[in-house]
Protein backbone atom coordinates (compact mmCIF):
# COMPACT_ATOMS: atom_id res chain seq x y z
CA UNK A 1 0.00 0.00 0.00
CA UNK A 2 1.32 3.48 -0.84
CA UNK A 3 1.13 6.44 1.32
CA UNK A 4 1.86 10.14 0.89
CA UNK A 5 2.75 11.79 4.26
CA UNK A 6 3.16 15.52 4.18
CA UNK A 7 6.41 17.36 4.56
CA UNK A 8 8.77 20.77 4.64
CA UNK A 9 12.24 20.54 4.15
CA UNK A 10 13.90 22.58 5.83
CA UNK A 11 17.97 23.05 6.65
CA UNK A 12 18.80 20.02 4.90
CA UNK A 13 16.12 17.74 6.29
CA UNK A 14 12.57 16.57 5.47
CA UNK A 15 10.34 17.23 8.46
CA UNK A 16 7.19 15.13 8.69
CA UNK A 17 4.00 17.57 9.08
CA UNK A 18 1.82 14.51 9.89
CA UNK A 19 2.84 10.17 11.56
CA UNK A 20 4.41 8.29 9.13
CA UNK A 21 2.33 4.94 8.91
CA UNK A 22 3.69 2.49 11.80
CA UNK A 23 4.06 -0.35 9.87
CA UNK A 24 6.49 2.02 7.32
CA UNK A 25 9.95 0.84 7.06
CA UNK A 26 11.84 0.85 3.26
CA UNK A 27 12.78 3.46 0.36
CA UNK A 28 10.69 6.75 0.22
CA UNK A 29 10.39 8.96 -2.42
CA UNK A 30 10.67 13.01 -1.62
CA UNK A 31 8.68 15.18 -4.59
CA UNK A 32 9.52 18.81 -4.00
CA UNK A 33 6.41 20.98 -5.21
CA UNK A 34 6.71 24.74 -6.36
CA UNK A 35 5.18 26.97 -3.33
CA UNK A 36 2.49 29.34 -4.52
CA UNK A 37 0.91 32.06 -2.94
CA UNK A 38 -3.03 31.26 -2.45
CA UNK A 39 -4.66 34.14 -4.21
CA UNK A 40 -7.49 35.31 -1.80
CA UNK A 41 -9.15 38.01 -3.67
CA UNK A 42 -9.91 35.18 -6.52
CA UNK A 43 -11.59 33.41 -3.78
CA UNK A 44 -13.45 36.37 -2.55
CA UNK A 45 -11.88 36.06 1.14
CA UNK A 46 -9.66 39.00 2.66
CA UNK A 47 -6.27 38.24 4.59
CA UNK A 48 -8.09 39.28 7.77
CA UNK A 49 -11.12 36.62 6.78
CA UNK A 50 -8.11 34.08 5.78
CA UNK A 51 -6.56 34.32 9.12
CA UNK A 52 -9.81 34.33 11.35
CA UNK A 53 -10.77 30.82 9.68
CA UNK A 54 -7.42 29.35 10.13
CA UNK A 55 -7.77 30.23 13.44
CA UNK A 56 -11.27 29.13 14.06
CA UNK A 57 -10.15 25.56 12.02
CA UNK A 58 -7.08 25.04 13.89
CA UNK A 59 -8.97 23.65 16.38
CA UNK A 60 -9.95 20.57 14.54
CA UNK A 61 -6.83 19.90 13.60
CA UNK A 62 -5.70 17.35 16.11
CA UNK A 63 -8.84 15.40 15.36
CA UNK A 64 -8.54 15.60 11.52
CA UNK A 65 -5.13 13.86 12.05
CA UNK A 66 -5.54 10.89 13.95
CA UNK A 67 -4.90 7.87 12.47
CA UNK A 68 -8.32 6.50 12.43
CA UNK A 69 -9.75 9.30 10.03
CA UNK A 70 -7.63 7.97 7.47
CA UNK A 71 -10.89 5.92 6.45
CA UNK A 72 -12.58 9.38 5.73
CA UNK A 73 -9.59 9.85 2.81
CA UNK A 74 -11.13 6.82 1.01
CA UNK A 75 -14.71 8.75 0.71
Amino acid sequence: MLKSVMGVYRDGKVELLEPAPSDAEGRVIVTFLKSQPVDLAERGISAAQAADLRRRLQAFSEDWDRPEMDVYDAI
